[in-house]
């Protein structure tokens, strides 16, 4: 059986999403296992998922994807290349995984590598040194370094959100010496954050629809099943979640934060920390923070994730800790027979429930505790405080589908 790895967020799982999965098993054959690494109840957007990861989790599983695991709050929250480079360390310590799979707007993935490639070359390290001196952002450096080393085309293709996550994706398994066969199914529908409506729209898109509770807009671009789980949780209080919720919280954090703090934040280098106090003193919203904080060179989705990374406690030590478990969201009949490979092959300890958390080393039980903090603070987001009781990351266990409950 050849089970395909994918690195996900599924915030939420929508039309697009199940395209990738009837891609993939197009391309591998219809018994190819699909495990995903999902990012928990905060996302590499720096913001809290707007439904928790138990239910995206079950909307992934209903609609075709066989066994869901956590990325580590640290790395959810980590830049593209910190965030592939964690995923992509846990794929290869299931010890099962065959292939690695994403969607990208190219969908060739020989092209994305060859930029991958590049990007661990010292030829790209010196034009990049360069570029960065004319004070442009990250971003726009990379793919003036790329230009001038590979050419147009390929300089391009990294102005797209999923070609660069690939490329990070390709990357990261080339660093880790991970052996695995790549697959990429080109991205289909409107383009990443497009305002665009129908069968086939962005995340943000939904995302904004969902918090105004649109549900006939929602179900023309979401699967029955994954839409059935999303009226439910909001019936329960349990949903939309939004960072507005949050907004005070974090404000009052950031307003009692040293400059040595802000410092040891990810992400936090060039002196930034010297901006970020001075907005949080200046800063009547979050808006108005990263307004202040922004610049060419700063980009906003980086700031939010350092905004979170203070809110929840995530320091710079944190974010550069590699996975040390596996914890399972959720799995199918078949994600059952993952889970058995897994649990003889695997490198890294497998964790079904809580209570496998007191056989955890005491770095893993840090960075279980981790989680736990991030849960209580995520719960505190939900409309119903009745929904928001503490120790829920204790009390929640897997999500197992049975054959019947999968489309």
């Amino acid at each position: 059986m050849k089970i395909v790895g994918i690195l996900t967020e599924f915030n939420p799982f929508h039309s697009g999403h199940a395209h990738l999965l009837a891609e993939l098993r197009r391309k591998l054959g219809e018994d190819t296992a699909v495990v995903c690494i999902m990012s928990g109840n905060f996302v590499q957007r720096g913001e809290p998922a707007v439904l928790e990861k138990h239910v995206r989790a079950e909307a992934a599983l209903v609609c075709g994807a066989d066994l869901v695991l956590e990325l580590p709050v640290a790395r959810s929250l980590a830049s593209a290349e910190g965030f592939a480079h964690g995923a992509i360390y846990m794929m290869q310590k299931t010890g099962c995984i065959t292939h690695l799979a994403f969607g990208s707007e190219c969908g060739d993935v020989d092209k994305l590598r060859s930029i991958a490639q590049c990007l661990d070359s010292l030829e790209y390290q010196g034009a990049l040194r360069v570029f960065l001196k004319r004070g442009l952002s990250f971003a726009a450096c990379r793919q003036a370094a790329v230009r001038e080393i590979l050419g147009g085309e390929a300089a391009e293709l990294l102005e797209h959100p999923n070609n660069n996550l690939g490329i990070e994706y390709l990357k990261a398994a080339r660093r880790l010496s991970w052996n695995c066969e790549a697959v990429t199914v080109k991205r289909y529908g409107a383009a990443h954050d497009s305002e665009e409506f129908g069968e086939y729209m962005s995340g943000s898109m939904l995302r904004r629809l969902l918090e105004k509770r649109d549900w006939k807009s929602i179900e023309s671009a979401v699967p029955e099943k994954a839409a059935a789980l999303y009226r439910k949780a909001f019936a329960c209080a349990r949903g939309p979640v939004s960072i507005a919720a949050a907004e005070r919280m974090i404000l009052a954090k950031l307003r009692t934060m040293e400059r040595e703090e802000f410092a040891q934040l990810p992400d936090c280098t060039e002196g930034l920390q010297h901006r970020l106090y001075e907005a949080a003193r200046e800063s009547v919203n979050l808006d108005d923070f990263l307004m202040h904080v922004k610049t060419k060179r700063y980009a906003l989705s980086r700031i939010r994730r350092m905004i979170m990374c203070a809110w929840l406690g995530v320091d710079r030590g944190a974010s550069a800790e590699l996975p040390e478990y596996l914890r399972v969201l959720g799995c199918s009949e078949r994600g059952r027979n993952v889970l058995a490979q897994m649990r003889k092959n695997a490198v890294l300890p497998v964790l079904v429930k809580p209570a496998d958390v007191r056989m955890l080393t005491d770095a893993a039980q840090k960075q279980f505790q981790r989680e736990v903090y991030a849960t209580e603070f995520y719960s505190l987001l939900y409309p119903d405080f009745v929904q928001s009781l503490p120790g829920q990351e204790w009390r929640i266990g897997p999500v197992v589908l049975k054959v019947s409950e999968k489309s």
